[in-house]
This record gives structure tokens, C-alpha cells and sequence, in this order.
């Protein structure tokens, strides 16, 4: 099979949600020996953005998005560990969380899908996550971005903890913060001092790459 044909099985596979075929697909490219970013970004990226912009058409729905994603996951399983080394430490790090309080996750999942799509080296910290654990992981792990979300009013207020907490360990000038979810809004994010409220998660993931 050719390189061609290869890369357009693992897009093909995400955009149909068929996580055999994108098992397949990258076996087959690790196989063929196709540089294994290459085929990340010309394969199940190329794929996952096609139904990031078809969601954001709404033409595909959330089942379908959450079905893309855990197919491409299932094709970087396999492909990421044979990403050389140098290539891995170039690559900006980011990190996502639901704050303390609220526990509901599908749109943040959604941005973590995004931006490792966008070619960030993604950590998720899950929902309901105490800020204490959001500032000292900042920190410690050097991320380069925080993506923090809510769905709940009562909760916003953790947001506003999570950049003074940065502000205070020093850390703040080394990360950019972005917000998200229905109750957040541009003026919120001016008011706390995070540096970009997003829209959604094809916005989140599109700021971040513009910035960097």
C-alpha cells in the first residue's frame, strides 16, 4: 500500500469513527516505515479536523466527535511512541481541567481532542479538579498552556483562584490562560486575568496555536 493510500486510510478511519481501521492504518504505517508525525498530522489530525470543521458546521453531532476522537486516540496509541525524543521535547505542552465543583467533562474532552490535533502534548487533569492540584502541576510540569472550563456560575470563582495562585508562585508569566463554558465570557476572562475566553473548542485550540 502506498504512503498515499495509508494516510488516507487513518483520516478516513477517524472521520468514520472505526478505531480497527486506524489500529490497522498505523500498524501499517509504523510497517512502511512512514515517519511517525507525518503520519499523526497527515493522517488522523487531517481527520479529526475534518470533523472538528463539521461539527462546528453542525453537520456531525457530539456522539460523533467523541467516537472520531477515541478512534484517533486509539491510531496515537501506537503511533506516538515511535516519535523520536527531540521531536516530542519541541512540541508546546498544555493542560486541561475542569475546576473544583463541577464534573461535567464532555467539552473539555473535546478540547483535549482539538489540541492535540493542533500538535500540543496534551495533559488532562480530569473534572472537579482542586485548584491547589491546577497551580502546582502548572508549575512543576512546565506547561506553556492552561485550558480550564465550567459549566456551573458557582464555579467560576475557581478560575479566578487559579490565576492568582499562578500569579503567586511566579508562574503566571510563563503560561497563557484560557477559559471556557456557557457561563464564562470574554469580560469574565478580562476581569480574572486569563488571556483568552473561548468560544468553543476549535477557537480554544486555534488561539493557542496562533499565540504560539
Amino acid at each position: 500500500m502506498s504512503k498515499e493510500a495509508i494516510l488516507n486510510k487513518l483520516s478516513d478511519a477517524v472521520v468514520g469513527g472505526k478505531v480497527d481501521l486506524a489500529k490497522e492504518g498505523a500498524k501499517e504505517a509504523l510497517a512502511a516505515k512512514i515517519d511517525a508525525l507525518d503520519a499523526i498530522n497527515n493522517g488522523l489530525v487531517k481527520g479529526m479536523s475534518i470533523i472538528g470543521d463539521k461539527y462546528a458546521a453542525r453537520q456531525v453531532f457530539l456522539p460523533q466527535v467523541l467516537m472520531s476522537a477515541h478512534t484517533m486516540y486509539a491510531g496515537l496509541d501506537l503511533l506516538l511512541p515511535a516519535i523520536p525524543k527531540s521531536a516530542m521535547a519541541s512540541m508546546k505542552k498544555a493542560a486541561t481541567a475542569v475546576v473544583e465543583g463541577d464534573v461535567h467533562d464532555i467539552g473539555k474532552n473535546i478540547v483535549k481532542t482539538m489540541l492535540t490535533a493542533g500538535g500540543f502534548d496534551v495533559t488532562d487533569l480530569g473534572k472537579d479538579v482542586p485548584i491547589s492540584t491546577i497551580v502546582s502541576e502548572t508549575k512543576a510540569k512546565k506547561w506553556d498552556a492552561l485550558a480550564l472550563s465550567t459549566l456551573m456560575t458557582p464555579t467560576m470563582d475557581g478560575m479566578k483562584a487559579a490565576v492568582d495562585g499562578l500569579i503567586e508562585n511566579g508562574y503566571r508569566k510563563n503560561v497563557k490562560v484560557c477559559i471556557g463554558g456557557a457561563p464564562t465570557s470574554p469580560a469574565f476572562a478580562k476581569e480574572i486575568g486569563a488571556d483568552h475566553r473561548d468560544a468553543n473548542a476549535q477557537d480554544c485550540a486555534a488561539w493557542l496555536k496562533e499565540v504560539f
